[in-house]
């Protein structure tokens, strides 16, 4: 068996961003850390956007993750707070992409459905799941509780998402080039490890049941 695969979740926003690291290890889920960044909403837009800019850098120099995940965002009422959401994500997507991790995104439905079984749920019911599903992570905040969801979600979908790059990264690889690159979706956001929860794994029979039924079969490598 090889070995885990180390996934970042990030839940972007820009006055603060949620992130969340966990492994996939065969059928099991483990929780790594997590924690949340925040900009001065006081301080100019360009030196909220580094803000984001360096803590990203560090959570990934950090971890060192696989494959990152972040969520969609839809253009809502307030155009003023959706550009300046899409700013944000702009620099979630290039962080991850410049240090070479696969990047993948998913609708904020499909996270709460991956999640607590209904694509209408609350934060309160996905917080209650994240404590089924991974009993050590103490999230201290919504932004990183949500990174982790978003994180199990993608390592509940990535087989898929795999398998769909392998077919061109075979191609590539034929042809002599990069197969790497072919997975590449999205990406995502987040801070340094300050507020760093302390890193755990393992988990109640509960949590290990409801992972089987997310985790289907070892990862491949």
């Amino acid at each position: 068996m090889g070995r885990p695969i180390r996934i970042l979740g990030i839940d972007p926003g820009l006055r603060r961003t949620g992130w969340g690291v966990i492994e996939v290890e065969a059928n099991r889920l483990v929780y790594v850390a997590c924690g949340s960044a925040q900009s001065d909403e006081t301080a100019a837009l360009a030196m909220r956007l580094v803000t984001l800019h360096d803590a990203l850098v560090r959570v990934v120099d950090a971890f060192r993750p696989d494959e990152a995940a972040i969520e969609q965002t839809f253009v809502n009422k307030n155009a003023a707070a959706t550009l300046k959401l899409g700013q944000a994500r702009g620099i979630a997507l290039m962080v991850p992409a410049r240090a070479g991790v696969l990047i993948a995104e998913y609708a904020p439905n499909l996270i709460k459905k991956t999640i607590v079984g209904a694509g209408h749920g609350d934060k309160a019911q996905i917080r209650m799941m994240l404590g089924v599903l991974m009993p050590k992570a103490d999230p201290q905040t919504h932004d990183a509780a949500d990174a982790l969801a978003i994180a199990i979600t993608h390592a509940h979908h990535r087989h898929s998402a795999v398998r769909r790059a392998a077919i061109p990264s075979s191609a590539s690889a034929a042809s002599g080039g990069a197969g790497r690159g072919q997975f590449e979706h999205t990406a995502s956001l987040q801070e340094p490890p300050t507020q760093t929860n302390p890193p755990s794994g393992g988990g109640s029979k509960r949590s290990r049941s409801r992972i089987e039924a997310i985790i289907r079969g070892p990862v491949p490598r």
